[in-house]
């Protein structure tokens, strides 16, 4: 489907816009309590894991420094699936981490391919 070739690049910056909002919406929770929640600020992994999540996100979602909030998202992931879910089994699916996994494989994938065509850092792709 070489068709579809014409559409990677506004794909991709769609893609990195797209996660870089959901997590910033986890930061959000995290942080002011949205959707719901209330803050965890008073827990510090909590407090950290907000402010990667909401800084990340946004710089993530705008294209700007994407290499490296991308790369400290998908570690912060990493550890949220081992201190959080790891422990309730050896299958993502069966200790409800495949959210974390998924996004942090979905993050380091962003940390090695940069910016792409759209972004504050274009030109660092």
């Amino acid at each position: 489907m070489k068709f579809l070739s014409k559409f990677e690049a506004p794909a991709y910056a769609l893609l990195r816009f797209i996660l870089g909002f959901l997590i910033t919406c986890h930061g959000v929770q995290k942080l002011f309590g949205g959707w719901g929640e209330k803050p965890m600020i008073h827990i510090p992994l909590m407090l950290v894991a907000g402010i990667i999540e909401f800084g990340g996100g946004l710089l993530v979602a705008v294209g700007f420094q994407t290499r490296l909030a991308a790369f400290l998202l998908s570690g912060l992931l990493a550890v949220a699936y081992f201190t959080a879910h790891a422990r309730g089994g050896l299958f993502p699916i069966m200790n409800g981490g495949e959210l974390a996994v998924a996004y942090c494989f979905a993050f380091l994938y962003i940390a090695t391919r940069g910016v792409g065509r759209w972004g504050i850092d274009k030109s660092s792709s």
